[in-house]
């Protein structure tokens, strides 16, 4: 391989080895979620499976995220093993 090639897969990350294009799972108004926020719901949802509908306004503690940026696993006191999109959620 001659000197002067370039090869875009040695060359150092200028964002500090930052994956490029790593999701960032953030709540319906954009702000970033970390594991153990709380959150608050922002609208009626009904919840498959276990016939309950969790009421806007309530507040889950202790989210972790997930693989999937656009979706958080939770409990509540009701209901236990509980995935939320993003999307139905402000941070608190």
């Amino acid at each position: 391989m001659a000197k002067d090639e370039w090869n875009w897969w040695e060359e150092d990350e200028p964002d500090g080895g930052a994956t490029i294009g790593s999701p960032v799972t953030t709540d319906s108004n954009g702000t970033p979620l970390a594991n153990g926020d709380s959150v608050i719901l922002i609208k009626d949802l009904k919840v498959k499976g276990a016939g309950q509908i969790l009421k806007r306004g309530t507040v889950v503690k202790n989210v972790r995220l997930t693989d999937n940026p656009d979706e958080i696993d939770c409990r509540t006191d009701a209901i236990k093993g509980l995935v939320l999109r993003t999307e139905f959620v402000k941070k608190r």
